[in-house]
């Protein structure tokens, strides 16, 4: 696979694209801000986005000038539609080990990295790291009936 860098004002997203990723946007940029920028934009021969839309918003947002871009000359035009979905279908998809994660998490938060560049929400990273962390029992919903007769 070859990737090259480019100047970001050469790419442009797809107009269509159904994946709403404006919440992931600051998560993706703390990560490439972290680690560096580890996966390339994948874009068509015209430079229209095919995978990373939230990797190139995150990238404008850290007013970066040049982006890693893989040119997929490869695929036919159905492909190409048919793999946006697909790229971004196929990670709903997998699951968490609920045994693991916690160790693994307690291990980063050991080494002093902040939790929260991972992209989970305070709540759910307590819940994970403690697991004597259980929702309320009652509907937060439901108001007690006042007593019958007055407390004096």
């Amino acid at each position: 696979m070859h990737i090259e860098m480019r100047p970001i004002t050469d790419i442009r997203p797809y107009e269509n694209n159904p994946r709403q990723n404006d919440a992931a946007v600051d998560a993706v940029a703390e990560s490439i801000r972290q680690f560096g920028f580890r996966q390339p934009i994948v874009v068509d021969a015209e430079g229209v986005i095919i995978c990373g839309h939230t990797r190139f918003k995150a990238a404008q947002k850290l007013g970066l000038t040049e982006v890693p871009v893989h040119v997929a000359t490869d695929l036919t035009p159905e492909q190409i539609k048919a793999y946006r979905i697909a790229d971004n279908k196929t990670a709903d998809l997998a699951v968490w080990d609920y045994e693991l994660l916690p160790i693994e998490l307690a291990d980063l938060q050991g080494m002093g990295i902040d939790l929260e560049l991972l992209g989970f929400s305070q709540d759910d990273l307590a819940k994970l790291l403690d697991p004597g962390v259980k929702d309320g029992l009652t509907d937060p919903d439901e108001v007690p009936e006042p007593p019958d007769e007055a407390i004096t």
